[in-house]
């Protein structure tokens, strides 16, 4: 790789991720390249910073620790018409406030939602992981070891989130109505009533393995 030009390095990494299809973790690139991780990210911000620069079809998003090459969003009604396909259905109220919760207190597990919300979210929470912006991650070390939630690496990418520090800060909820969020990913209404928010976060939680 040392004879490589950087626009060979650039057109080589470009490959590699129009090949995937999917997210492609830093390190398999790196270790395809026989680079180290510093250059492999500073070009692939190159990339990134050129597509979005000179408003080409695609561009590279960077999700956690991983780079995924998509379509632009602006021609986003284009695509769908070319291929024939249905706009997603957006997500209901219910489920943007299940999606919200989990989001912000995760790990956590469905009674916690429910508490919070004052109404079953079973079903709610079965579509949010049909869709998989949600997952389970664990048993808590309680009686019963109910099950943990927390969001995936699709959410971040319905919200255009680069990772979950992307958050918008959690909002005070003290006041009525009940928390949500918009198509744009931005928390909207707080609910909730004060005291909830005495609850704790699910601690000591059984995590399985991460994979390799």
């Amino acid at each position: 790789m040392e004879t490589m030009e950087m626009k060979e390095i650039e057109s080589a990494i470009e490959g590699i991720l129009f090949a995937s299809g999917e997210p492609v973790h830093v390190d398999r690139i790196c270790v395809a390249m026989d680079m180290d991780r510093p250059t492999v990210e500073q070009v692939l911000q190159k990339l990134m910073d050129y597509y979005a620069y000179e408003r080409r079809g695609i561009r590279l998003l960077r999700i956690e620790d991983s780079w995924q090459l998509c379509s632009a969003p602006d021609y986003a009604d284009i695509i769908r018409r070319a291929f024939e396909i249905r706009k997603p259905a957006k997500l209901s109220q219910p489920a943007l406030e299940v999606l919200t919760i989990i989001a912000y207190y995760q790990p956590t597990t469905r009674a916690y939602v429910d508490q919070i919300r004052g109404v079953d979210s079973s079903y709610t929470m079965g579509l949010l992981q049909e869709r998989k912006l949600i997952e389970e991650c664990g048993r808590l070390q309680v009686p019963g070891r109910p099950r943990l939630y927390r969001t995936t690496k699709q959410f971040l990418r319905a919200f255009h989130l680069t990772s979950l520090d992307d958050l918008p800060e959690m909002p005070d909820l003290g006041g009525e109505g009940q928390m949500r969020l918009s198509d744009t990913g931005e928390v909207i209404d707080p609910a909730a009533e004060a005291e909830i928010m005495g609850v704790d976060t699910p601690e000591n939680a059984d995590f399985p393995a991460p994979e390799d």
